[in-house]
């Protein structure tokens, strides 16, 4: 895990063109030193016994089953539409 000389907070924030104060560089790289000791500390947790999982709780697919079947045909579809020419719908210009 990087040490806290190798993650410098003000370095990075001229880069990112962020005007920080020295109090507020300060503060964050406290905050992004404790955030890295805990990272490392989680590092070192025994998870050898734990198996591995993507999620916290189990997935399950709850979508319909993948069948073919009829739809609505191009007059059903276009029934109830405000304009209409040539089977297709018509719809007001968006890009100009």
């Amino acid at each position: 895990m990087a040490r806290s000389s190798d993650l410098d907070v003000a370095y990075v924030a001229r880069l990112a063109r962020i005007n920080l104060t020295e109090a507020e560089a300060k503060v964050f790289q406290k905050q992004l030193d404790d955030v890295l000791n805990y990272v490392e500390k989680l590092r070192q947790a025994d998870v050898s016994h734990v198996e591995t999982a993507a999620h916290a709780l189990p997935i399950f697919n709850v979508l319909r089953e993948d069948a073919p079947h009829d739809w609505f045909t191009a007059d059903q579809a276009l029934s109830n539409a405000p304009l209409k020419a040539n089977s297709l719908f018509i719809v007001p210009k968006v890009v100009e």
